[in-house]
């Protein structure tokens, strides 16, 4: 499949895009296969295993609440949050899930069968689903991946995803640096002209443009809503909520007359955007949950900072926006096919990194770099995240994940601009800190890939 805009920009609920995401994706799709075979009327009883990361940190993550609503029916993308109530407390009350909302079978929250120290082939976040008739015969046993933003495979057909992508017939395919840079070149493309003309193939222009901007619309009421809450996160660890209390000391700036003050406005944005995530509020994956403030706060300095764009007003800030989401996500499809976005599999380089990158190559492009002067941002960025391990404190999403995103805003924004100082011309290669990062997270220890039995996670007193 080819991936594009909005499989690596998509709405959904917090706190986990592979933990929460993904394992509600893949229980839908459990549900919708039993259904279409005929099947769905015959279960007498359900099976869920988990395996690896899913099972080690799943609690924190929201994992088994998350599969009782993808069993129910219900879609990540348009779930409310009064349905998501309304269905866990009807479970709670009847300890049965509704498969599809039509067949009724005894299941809990907790009824899933864990295996943390079991990690199988295909990914280190698996989950195997079993249902059986009265007969107590398997009607059907299924093995799912959530192999990072919300992406599932299921086991045996490793080439598809649940995410409904067709098969790749763009105009300008790469799947690295390299060719993206050569189809720039050959063509006199800029690196979000190439991603727009591939996105064409499914969608025209004006959806495209109708589409990036409702995914800012969904960012900024994420925004919105996370700056009405206070108090302190769920979870148990206690983590007071900061970023009211910035908005507070900084509402009555304006960032348009105002520059002075551009790094507190980029650490609001992630600081809301993560501490919604983190209570399992609606986000946008980006390209994970767990990396989704990243994106968000350096558009913000992309259409509130940038010169031109500010001149503009808002059509200016508009086209800007098109633009830095094609451009961030061109360097999300090279992350996607050379590496992973999945904190699980190759750490939180593969999270927070890859945002960071994505976001750095965004603003080089509003700022009117040349390909290889966006490349060389998406470069700089990863390559000071090298290494980023997750080992998220009590499993949540919270400690050191909120911070860290804003920490990753800062160094995209220093990115893009040490790239745009120069002319392009750099030593490594973003193809070559790929790389690295792949290998980095094939050598990384186990215990600081989203297990949380290693680092902050065992050197922080839960409190």
């Amino acid at each position: 499949m080819s991936v594009g805009v909005f499989e690596l920009f998509r709405v959904g609920i917090g706190p986990s895009s592979s933990h929460t995401v993904g394992p509600m994706r893949a229980a839908k799709a459990y549900v919708d296969d039993l259904a279409a075979r005929g099947l769905l009327e015959r279960v007498a009883t359900l099976r869920i295993d988990l395996y690896g990361s899913l099972a080690a940190t799943g609690h924190g993550h929201g994992t088994f609440t998350a599969l009782l609503l993808g069993l129910e029916g219900l879609d990540p993308e348009t779930v409310t949050a009064d349905e998501i109530a309304e269905h866990l407390d009807r479970i709670a009350t009847s300890h049965e899930v509704h498969l599809l909302g039509r067949q009724a079978v005894a299941f809990d929250a907790d009824a899933a069968v864990l295996h943390p120290l079991t990690v199988l082939p295909g990914h280190s976040n698996g989950m195997a689903f079993s249902t059986r008739g009265a007969d107590d015969v398997e009607l059907l046993g299924a093995t799912y991946y959530s192999i990072g933003g919300g992406f599932v495979v299921r086991e045996g057909d490793e080439s598809a995803t649940t995410s409904g992508a067709e098969g790749d017939e763009r105009p300008f395919p790469f799947r690295t640096a390299e060719e993206l840079l050569e189809h720039c070149t050959t063509h006199g493309l800029s690196i979000s002209d190439v991603m727009l003309a591939n996105e064409k193939v499914r969608r025209s222009e004006a959806e495209i443009r109708a589409g990036i901007l409702h995914i800012r619309e969904v960012m900024a009421a994420c925004v919105d809503t996370s700056l009405e809450r206070t108090g302190t996160l769920p979870g148990g660890l206690n983590v007071r909520r900061r970023a009211t209390s910035w908005w507070e000391k900084l509402k009555e700036i304006d960032p348009d007359k105002d520059p002075r003050h551009w790094q507190e406005w980029v650490t609001l944005i992630a600081l809301a955007v993560n501490e919604e995530n983190a209570s399992g509020g609606r986000v946008v994956t980006a390209p994970t949950n767990g990396a989704a403030g990243i994106i968000p706060a350096v558009l913000h300095y992309a259409t509130r900072y940038v010169d031109s764009v500010r001149e503009g007003g808002e059509p200016a800030r508009d086209d800007a926006t098109v633009r830095y989401f094609l451009a961030a996500a061109a360097i999300g499809v090279l992350y996607k096919e050379q590496a992973s976005i999945s904190g699980a599999e190759v750490g939180c380089q593969g999270e927070v990194g890859s945002a960071s990158s994505m976001a750095a190559a965004g603003l080089a492009e509003v700022l009117g770099g040349t390909p290889e002067q966006v490349e060389n941002a998406a470069e700089i960025a990863m390559e000071h995240n090298l290494g980023l391990t997750c080992d998220p404190v009590g499993g949540l999403v919270q400690i050191p994940c909120i911070e860290r995103n804003a920490i990753a805003a800062g160094k995209a924004i220093a990115a893009a601009k040490m790239a745009m100082w120069g002319d392009g011309e750099h030593h490594v290669s973003l193809d070559e800190v790929i790389k690295t990062m792949a290998d980095t997270g094939r050598d990384m220890n186990v215990m600081y890939k989203e297990t949380s039995t290693g680092g902050l996670a065992v050197n922080v007193v839960e409190c």
